[in-house]
């Protein structure tokens, strides 16, 4: 079982689990789930199913402590007005408990945090930091060269971590009760579609659906297997096409032109968003079978308008868990506040508030760039789109000053096309040292494409010798069509299932069996085709 788009899944897993949840009855049934998704995820890390098991375990845990002293913190509250205490005194006891209080839980929520990014960052970023560390220390000449241990992660261990502390802070704010049912919370933790790739959820977005049991319906049934047959095709015949050529220029950079590269930049993030949103499809489409609604991960990124636009549209939950536990955190903690006050009498209203959201963002991105993974070309990616964020944020009063001196009309068809095209292209540009060999290789492949970018080798039958020939190249362009073809339908808020739905049983049956066939018949599989891994799967 290589990915969510396997055979094995899809035609073994996925197809028995459906079978087993449907004859069990309703109580049963979350534990059908449950026992599929430990099954799922031991067939990719074996005994590494430890760590969730301690992960799991320990928010439970950690989580029924901060329940409790919420809990004492009511009885000490509801005890004070039963001592007959004048007002003043009833309100200064109140507040000294509840601060406390307050404290205490902090301290149990800290302690539970640092467990669970301790556990992630020892085994995905240890060997990076040391790496480095015994680097500096040789360049200084100093003696403090430490021993670089070598680990091997679970599957999926960056976004279960961002769940079970999601969990944990919503506990402590009291948005989130404390859950006693251990079962109920591994569940949310290790639900199969989304153990590899998420997305990441809340627990309140899907564990009262999880646990429900309800049969599963004719219309989840056929709306999951179709947002599953999408993912595919964009997955099967789009990204893993486009491997070849990909895994070609990315790893002999240094032999072809400036042009040449640029397509092997495009060509990249066209894989990595058919490839992560076809995963996505079928993950939402799986989850959606059994009644469980997951969160969207994309909503048409590459019509955003701006790189901030676009971070809002691309790995949704993930931008979402960022805004919500650290931006937020830090732009309203009382230095950053002060720090507003302070700068807006100087700078004022725009400018002002900026200095402190550019350190909560600069702290988000940092954060995104190590989450995808320990290397300095991920840290750069994380900074490039920081700068440019943060670049629009800045410009944008002098941008629109501008329009309306000469009177541009800023959503003229011409305008926004323009500012879709400029996004698109500074996106993969930050594609291209996220997928290098290093940050080195990656500046290496820009240098080329801004001082040798040439044509010629589309011409002189070069770009048939990178892995894909003339039907490739045809089959993705009818594909990609297809793809961009229904996202605009998205976007206009079209759905085309509801639509296939309303349609005569044999036009809805050759819809399905020409969509089956497309995708069976161009598939990038077999003679000639290695399996491509899910690229998410790795962070």
């Amino acid at each position: 079982m290589t990915s969510y788009c396997s055979l094995l899944y899809l035609g073994i897993f996925l197809p028995g689990v459906i079978l087993g949840y449907q004859l069990s009855p309703r109580k049963l049934r979350p534990y059908v789930l449950l026992a599929a998704s430990y099954v799922f995820f031991w067939e990719f890390s074996g005994k590494l199913l430890v760590y969730l098991l301690f992960t799991t375990l320990s928010m439970y845990l950690f989580g029924l402590a901060m329940a409790g002293l919420q809990k004492k913190r009511g009885e000490q509250v509801a005890a004070l007005k039963t001592q007959g205490l004048p007002k003043d005194e009833l309100k200064e006891a109140r507040k000294a408990i509840k601060a406390r209080s307050q404290k205490q839980q902090r301290l149990v929520m800290l302690a539970a945090v640092l467990i669970q990014l301790g556990i992630l960052s020892v085994l995905k970023y240890s060997a990076f930091f040391l790496t480095n560390w015994n680097s500096l220390s040789g360049l200084l000449g100093l003696p403090l060269q430490v021993t670089v241990p070598s680990f091997i992660a679970p599957i999926g261990i960056s976004f279960y971590t961002l769940q079970a502390v999601s969990y944990l802070v919503d506990v402590y704010r009291e948005t989130q009760e404390a859950e006693k049912n251990l079962s109920r919370l591994a569940l949310y933790m290790v639900f199969f579609p989304t153990i590899m790739e998420g997305p990441i959820c809340r627990f309140a977005q899907v564990a009262g659906s999880l646990w429900e049991g309800n049969a599963i319906t004719w219309h989840n049934l056929t709306y999951g297997i179709q947002r599953i047959a999408f993912g595919m095709l964009k997955k099967m015949v789009i990204a893993d096409r486009l491997n070849s050529v990909i895994e070609t220029i990315y790893t002999d950079y240094a032999k072809y032109d400036g042009g040449i590269i640029a397509l092997g930049m495009f060509f990249y993030t066209c894989q990595l968003y058919m490839e992560f949103s076809g995963t996505m499809d079928v993950v939402i489409g799986s989850g959606q079978i059994f009644g469980v609604t997951l969160p969207e991960n994309f909503r048409q990124p590459f019509l955003s308008r701006t790189i901030g636009k676009f971070w809002t549209r691309w790995h949704i939950t993930l931008g979402t868990w960022f805004k919500d536990y650290i931006f937020y955190p830090l732009s309203m903690s009382k230095p950053l506040n002060k720090l507003t006050v302070k700068a807006r009498k100087r700078l004022g209203n725009h400018f002002g508030p900026m200095i402190a959201a550019g350190i909560a963002l600069s702290a988000v991105w940092f954060s995104n760039g190590l989450w995808h993974g320990a290397g300095w070309n991920y840290l750069f990616f994380g900074v490039y789109h920081f700068a440019w964020i943060l670049l629009e944020n800045i410009t944008e009063p002098f941008v629109v000053g501008f329009a309306e001196k000469h009177g541009i009309d800023r959503e003229a068809r011409w305008y926004v096309i323009m500012q879709i095209v400029r996004t698109t292209l500074l996106v993969n540009v930050g594609e291209l040292f996220f997928r290098a060999e290093g940050l080195r290789a990656g500046f290496k492949m820009f240098g080329s494409m801004v001082s040798d970018f040439t044509l010629k080798s589309f011409f002189d039958g070069t770009i048939l010798t990178l892995g894909m020939d003339a039907q490739d190249f045809l089959i993705t362009l009818v594909a990609l069509v297809l793809v961009l073809s229904i996202h605009l339908l998205w976007e206009k808020g079209t759905d085309l299932r509801d639509q296939l739905a309303r349609q005569k049983t044999p036009v809805r049956w050759a819809v399905y069996y020409g969509f089956l066939f497309f995708i069976i018949l161009f598939g990038a599989y077999g003679v000639g085709y290695l399996p491509v891994d899910p690229i998410y799967a790795a962070f």
